[in-house]
């Protein structure tokens, strides 16, 4: 049975064992929805010092809010707009170490200092991103966002 207990504390060895838990949490799962809720609960409780931990879908042309740890958030986010719509039109990861000093940043949750989002791509296609806030500045280094990429992949393999 699958359990988040007893971490190592070798951040790249216990990203492994989270990376394992959500392809056993995925396996033989079709459903969308499911994957996503268990995939962002699963990194709500491995990750310390976060306080929003979710997706937002791609739907007629915005982000529309998607399962999600955490406060209430934003229900839409344009194209290009905020660092998750940055994502979605640069198709690339954005780690930003304050995002007070990115310009258009979406406030959703004034505790919120630092956010990597990844962008989903499903068959060549936007699918939505995966949305990560921490109250700290900095939170995130490029061993989260190399795991928390490989992380994404998982999720779009499930989905596709």
């Amino acid at each position: 049975m699958f359990q988040v207990k007893n971490y190592s504390g070798n951040k790249e060895k216990d990203y492994e064992l989270v990376l394992k838990q959500l392809e056993a949490l995925s396996e033989g799962e079709k459903d969308a929805i499911a994957i996503i809720s268990n995939a962002s609960a699963l990194l709500n409780q491995f990750l310390d010092e976060v306080n929003w931990v979710g997706f937002y879908l791609w739907k007629e042309d915005e982000l529309v809010l998607g399962p999600f740890q955490g406060l209430p958030a934003c229900i839409r986010i344009p194209f290009g707009k905020g660092v998750c719509g940055a994502a979605v039109k640069e198709r690339k990861t954005q780690r930003i170490a304050d995002v007070m000093q990115f310009p258009g940043h979406i406030a959703c949750d004034g505790a919120s200092r630092s956010e990597i989002v990844v962008p989903l791509i499903v068959n060549d296609e936007i699918y939505g991103v995966l949305d990560i806030d921490s109250p700290m500045t900095n939170r995130f280094d490029e061993t989260d966002q190399i795991y928390i990429e490989k992380f994404a992949k998982i999720v779009e393999k499930f989905l596709s």
